[in-house]
């Protein structure tokens, strides 16, 4: 007897489904689909069999196969509808929303994170306060490690967009620097600091930190508020512990307010007696070699590093530009404050502080 000129076998039209007919639409499977194609296959039907059954072109089952089937490892070969949900739901949330993140949001992407210093969250909420509808933050540093890696024409704008992130590396290394624990007079330990500093509550708890310039000839006197993350940026010549006391008290001598101050232990800080006399203050120091002591401030030199990157030749910039960059990070929006910025949370407080008194 002859085969019928139906059977699928000889390439017969006549009892083929519909969707045989028809020009290739890839479609995804759904989850249910893909058990009922785990069990098909543990059964022995092969890729055609399989198409016929779930009403799908059998190049959709061979490319959902070759798509979340694993090459190496545990259940190498082997499909799961599982795993393969898993797989694509991740691709899923992965992929890139081209649709709302047009170009023009990407060239003010750009600007903002060059010119403002802002961070993809920033960025991601700024459009959101502007009653932008753009993408989350997320979306955004997937688009720059793409196009970091990326050789399409099409991203050649933004293949550098990537050195504008904060990446929160160490700043300081231990190897160079000099042990200097012992030279610091009458230093008080972070342990016997009241607790009333560890909850960020009142203004007046200062930290205080340097970042160094290129060669270590030149640096940045950095203070912070705990309670408001108000920020002053001094620039020095050297870390000459002179200048440097000088250069805090003239600074912070207009905040009555200040109650405690808190170093790392560098030597430049070794006249911390007179800060606390001169201000009337408080003085404590970090547990040697435990940034986390004052990781406020260390959070707020990445910030900063985001104007003035490792290797900046401070004896190059000017006052002007370190004062434009101080002003330009009290007023940046920030997470913790529901994006007010330092200088609106401390208007605040000052303000409770005066009805309070």
């Amino acid at each position: 007897m002859k085969r019928s000129e139906t059977d699928p076998r000889r390439g017969g039209a006549d009892n083929l489904p519909l969707h045989y007919h028809m020009k290739k639409i890839y479609h995804q499977l759904t989850r249910e689909q893909r058990y009922k194609l785990e069990s098909y296959l543990e059964a022995g039907k092969n890729q055609s069999q399989i198409s016929l059954l779930l009403g799908f072109h059998r190049s959709t089952i061979s490319r959902e196969i070759a798509r979340n089937v694993a090459k190496r490892g545990i259940g190498a070969k082997v499909y799961s509808a599982d795993k393969a949900q898993t797989k694509t739901d991740k691709r899923h949330h992965l992929k890139q929303k081209q649709t709302k993140f047009s170009l023009p949001l990407k060239e003010q992407m750009l600007d903002w994170m060059n010119i403002k210093r802002y961070s993809p969250e920033l960025v991601a909420k700024q459009w959101e306060m502007d009653g932008i509808e753009g993408v989350s933050h997320e979306c955004i540093y997937d688009f720059i490690w793409t196009c970091k890696h990326s050789q399409k024409r099409i991203n050649k704008r933004f293949k550098e967009a990537y050195k504008f992130l904060k990446h929160g590396k160490r700043r300081r290394k231990r190897g160079n620097y000099k042990e200097s624990r012992g030279l610091i007079p009458n230093r008080v330990s972070i342990e016997k600091r009241p607790a009333i500093v560890q909850k960020k509550g009142r203004f007046g708890d200062i930290e205080v930190d340097l970042i160094m310039g290129k060669k270590h000839k030149s640096a940045l006197l950095v203070t912070l508020d705990r309670a408001t993350l108000l920020t002053t940026i001094d620039k020095l010549n050297g870390k000459n512990s002179d200048i440097i006391t000088q250069k805090i008290i003239d600074r912070l001598k207009k905040f009555p307010t200040i109650k405690t101050m808190t170093f790392d232990n560098d030597q430049a800080f070794s006249q911390h007696e007179k800060i606390a006399k001169e201000l009337k203050i408080k003085t404590y120091f970090t547990r040697p070699y435990t940034s986390q002591d004052k990781g406020t401030i260390e959070n707020r030199n990445g910030v900063i590093r985001l104007f003035f990157p490792k290797k900046t030749d401070f004896n190059l910039v000017d006052e002007i530009e370190v004062k434009r960059v101080e002003n330009e990070i009290n007023n940046r929006p920030i997470r913790k404050f529901g994006y007010l910025s330092a200088n609106e949370v401390f208007l605040r407080k000052k303000v409770s502080v005066a009805l309070i008194t």
